[in-house]
């Protein structure tokens, strides 16, 4: 079974010629959004739309794109609040310490000491750096800055991943 990850969400149309407006959560849009580049739709109920990028510009902090198939406002209409898909197969590999988002999803979350501390239920793509948040059972989520001193190893095969909870990240803490 092909499995789809998320590009962003198509939050608006730009214009009447068929542009829509994409809040994006890839980090790699100029690579995605490549002119020819096949993406999906997920029109809900298990039905997707392929379309094909025509043209890709940024606009203040969106994505703009207009796609082969649809040429006026009223054809991508339908398409607001509607994610934007690419299927897994056509993604290129990562370089090591880089991760896909649905990768990371699930993973169990220990410390150094090998405490099982919850699991990853989020990605938060900020500004300054990405913030993952681990669901702990009892307890208020914690929200982990995604860098080298919080985050010491994320191994796929084991489904875990090993942090080093710094003072002052535990909301929980004494």
């Amino acid at each position: 079974m092909t499995e789809y990850l998320n590009l962003g969400e198509i939050v608006n149309t730009h214009g009447i010629k068929g542009e829509v407006r994409v809040q994006s959560i890839t980090n790699q849009a100029e690579e995605r959004y490549q002119p020819g580049n096949k993406l999906l739709i997920n029109l809900g109920s298990n039905q997707m739309k392929e379309v094909t990028v025509q043209s890709y510009r940024k606009h203040k902090s969106f994505d703009l794109l207009t796609f082969k198939e649809f040429d006026s406002i009223n054809d991508v209409e339908v398409f607001k609040t509607k994610m934007l898909q690419i299927a897994r197969e056509n993604l290129p590999e990562l370089s090591e310490g880089i991760f896909y988002e649905s990768d990371l999803l699930n993973l169990d979350v220990l410390t150094e000491e090998k405490e099982m501390v919850g699991s990853l239920k989020e990605v938060l793509f900020l500004p300054a750096n990405d913030v993952w948040v681990v669901t702990r059972p009892g307890k208020k989520d914690l929200l982990l800055p995604v860098i080298e001193s919080v985050i010491v190893n994320v191994d796929l095969e084991a489904g875990e991943i090993i942090v080093n909870i710094l003072e002052g990240l535990d909301p929980d803490e004494d």
